[in-house]
C-alpha cells in the first residue's frame, strides 16, 4: 500500500517514515473524538475572469458546502473524520495551511472541491482544466497524479515556474495526490508554509500517510 502510492506518486520519501506514520494516525484517530464539520467559510472573491484570488478580499457570501454535497448523517461523520485528520497534521507540523480536496462533478465541470481545512479562507473550488492546470499545482497533481514540492516559492518562480498564488507569505507548499483502490486519483492534499525548507522527509512521510488513508472519508 505505501510503495504503491510512493510509486504512483513518484516521491521519494523512505517507505518505513510513512508506515510508522501512519501506525501514529490510526492510533490518533482511534483514540480522539470526532470535531464539529464545517458546512460552510468564507471565500475569497476573485479576480477578473476568476482566474486568481484577491487576497484580504472577502465574498459577502460564505460558501455553503451544502451546494455541492448532501448534509446527511453518513457524509458528516467522513467530513469530520477529514477534519479530524487535518487537526492532526496541523498539530504535529505546525503547518500554516492544510486542506483535502475531492474532485467533484459540479455544473460547471469536473473540479476540485475543498472539503476541510485549516488556516486563511481560500478558494473553494478549482477546475480541473489543462488551462487552469498552467497556475495551479492543486490542479496539475490532480491532472497528472504525481505529489508536487516547492521549499522555495521564490526562488521556484525566479526560475520561470508557474504558481498560483493566494497567500504571499507561503514559502513552500507540497501537493499530493489521493487514490482511491482503482489508483485513480480522486483528490489531493495541499499544504503552505510560511518558511522555506519546511516540507522535509519526516514531515512529507506524515503526509503521504494521511493521503493513504483520507480516500476511505472522501463523500
Amino acid at each position: 500500500m505505501v510503495s504503491s502510492y510512493l510509486s504512483l506518486a513518484q516521491l521519494d520519501v523512505p517507505a518505513q517514515l510513512v508506515i510508522d506514520e501512519l501506525t501514529r494516525l490510526e492510533n490518533y484517530l482511534s483514540n480522539h473524538s470526532l470535531p464539529a464539520v464545517r458546512w460552510q467559510y468564507q471565500i475569497p472573491e476573485l479576480g477578473e475572469g476568476g482566474a486568481c484570488s484577491l487576497f484580504g478580499y472577502l465574498q459577502d457570501e460564505p460558501f455553503k458546502l451544502t451546494d455541492y454535497v448532501k448534509q446527511d448523517q453518513h457524509t458528516t461523520e467522513k467530513l469530520a473524520q477529514l477534519q479530524l485528520i487535518v487537526d492532526y497534521v496541523v498539530a504535529q507540523t505546525k503547518v500554516d495551511w492544510y486542506g483535502i480536496y475531492q474532485s467533484t462533478a459540479t455544473p460547471e465541470g469536473e473540479q476540485l472541491l475543498k472539503l476541510a481545512y485549516f488556516g486563511a479562507p481560500s478558494r473553494p473550488l478549482f477546475p480541473l482544466t489543462e488551462a487552469f492546470a498552467a497556475g495551479s499545482n492543486n490542479v496539475q497533481v490532480a491532472l497528472s497524479s504525481k505529489g508536487r514540492v516547492i521549499n522555495n516559492v521564490e526562488q521556484y518562480l525566479a526560475g520561470g515556474g508557474e504558481y498560483y498564488t493566494c497567500d504571499p507569505k507561503v514559502k513552500s507548499e507540497a501537493c499530493l495526490p489521493l487514490f482511491d483502490s482503482a489508483n485513480r486519483c480522486v483528490g489531493i492534499v495541499d499544504g503552505e508554509a510560511f518558511n522555506n525548507d519546511f516540507f522535509n522527509q519526516q514531515t512529507l512521510a506524515l503526509l503521504i500517510a494521511c493521503c493513504i488513508k483520507i480516500p476511505h472519508f472522501l463523500v
